[in-house]
């Protein structure tokens, strides 16, 4: 096996430290928010958004005229995307079944899908106004059905972006706050004199707003840990440098710590997508913020094999996963760690982003070991019930339920079963015992 590094990023022990210096900020904010409420909220907006008025949430008479300033064309684009992802939550909603079954004589079992009663959407936008984000959070909480929706973006340019909340409302949202970062989803989930908490978070963000949902985790949900993007490229000599060093740049602009990793068996390709790297970053306008992040972030992973490539790519687990190889579909069959893949050189990171249907919040930090991203399912709880119709039912679980139970030593759980083995089976069972073994029973 050789698996050779052409470039490497910044070291592990640095993002750790990083990754420290953002919790200790984060736990300290989010403490102020909990003891001291609106006045918390509203000292943050200021400070980092310099953003200063009553109350963040917007009227219906401020999101109207809001809304009135997107162009016509604009609103058609934004109606287009949010139309993408609603058609393919519905179809994922469409295949989540509530089931009902007799698995024995007089035992119902099922379950239902129930939505989540009050989820926040955070939609990112201090740096770029993130107009899709609102289709994948807000718009597929609707499909799901949750009853209240509460929406918070940050301020763009000093002033709410017309065309987010224009997403925004179209979605579904059922209150709107001008509100970012870690005030934004500290605000919805602890919740203030003026806002009610929720009972999910979701949405990506920054590094801050990643640690906030993570250390908010348990007092409410959360979609998964979505935080500064991160791309892969896998990539073999069917392509060029030219689509390699567009698709990670196109990426690692959005951040500074936007990790961007080209997985290849060419050396001919790694060597060009590091050259051409280089000249597209003389052109990009946004080249200040994708090189730092390509130093700082990106890297070249030279591979043997198709094997070796599989084995690196699930161990990174990037967020995005683009895929340009003579077997891309070998690679949708074997891969299993992983946000969401692009198969083909016609397909790209950027239509998954913005409108092509699938959700964009997806899994960071190696998340894709253990989750999948946002989908409609996200806003359902599963939940069982069980039901005994017949006194033979009764009689025959609880004589099972009451042995096992008394196999752990759980008396008092016994004692639930043999009640309804005496009163429904006429068994006389001796309070504190098993029931007995019977030859019917099997």
């Amino acid at each position: 096996m050789a698996i050779e590094y052409l470039k490497r990023g910044k070291p592990e022990a640095d993002r750790a430290e990083d990754d420290a210096k953002t919790a200790a900020v984060v736990e300290a904010t989010l403490k102020d928010i909990e003891t001291r409420g609106d006045t918390a909220v509203h000292e943050l907006a200021v400070k980092f958004d310099n953003y200063d008025r009553p109350s963040y949430r917007l009227s219906e008479d401020e999101i109207a005229a809001i809304i009135a300033k997107v162009s016509d064309q604009d609103m058609a684009d934004i109606r287009f995307a949010q139309q993408q992802v609603t058609n393919f939550a519905q179809a994922q909603r469409d295949s989540m079944l509530d089931i009902e079954l007799e698995t024995l004589p007089g035992v119902i079992l099922g379950h239902k899908n129930i939505p989540v009663q009050s989820v926040g959407c955070y939609v990112p936008g201090g740096k770029f106004p993130m107009v899709a984000s609102a289709h994948m959070s807000v718009a597929t909480a609707k499909v799901a059905g949750v009853p209240r929706i509460v929406a918070c973006t940050p301020p763009f340019n000093g002033e709410p972006n017309p065309a987010v909340i224009a997403a925004m409302h179209l979605g579904g949202a059922d209150e709107i706050y001008v509100l970012g970062g870690i005030q934004a989803v500290g605000a919805m989930a602890i919740g203030t004199e003026t806002i009610a908490p929720v009972h999910l978070l979701v949405g990506p963000g920054n590094a801050f707003v990643a640690e906030a949902k993570r250390q908010l985790f348990g007092r409410v949900g959360i979609d998964l840990f979505a935080g500064p993007t991160e791309t892969m490229v896998i990539a073999d000599d069917t392509v060029d440098a030219e689509l390699c060093a567009t698709d990670l740049l196109g990426q690692a602009e959005h951040g500074y710590n936007s990790p961007a990793v080209l997985v290849t068996n060419s050396r001919v390709l790694a060597q060009n997508t590091l050259s051409e790297i280089e000249r597209v970053l003389e052109i990009l306008p946004t080249a200040g913020t994708a090189r730092v992040s390509w130093e700082e972030y990106g890297e070249v992973i030279l591979c043997d094999t198709y094997d070796e490539m599989l084995l690196v790519a699930d161990d990174i687990a990037s967020e995005h996963v683009q895929v340009m190889t003579d077997r891309d579909d070998w690679f949708l069959e074997n891969m299993t760690c992983y946000g969401a893949l692009f198969l083909g050189p016609r397909t790209n990171v950027a239509n998954g982003d913005k409108v092509i249907g699938t959700n964009h919040t997806l899994p960071t930090k190696k998340a894709g070991r253990y989750t999948g991203g946002l989908w409609v399912g996200k806003f359902l709880k599963t939940h069982s019930y069980q039901k005994v119709t017949t006194d033979e039912a009764a009689t025959l679980i609880g004589e099972y339920g009451s042995r096992l139970c008394m196999l752990e030593g759980f008396v008092g759980h016994a004692e639930q079963c043999n009640l309804r083995v005496r009163r429904y089976g006429g068994i006389n069972v001796p309070y504190g015992k098993g029931a007995p073994y019977r030859e019917a029973a099997e």
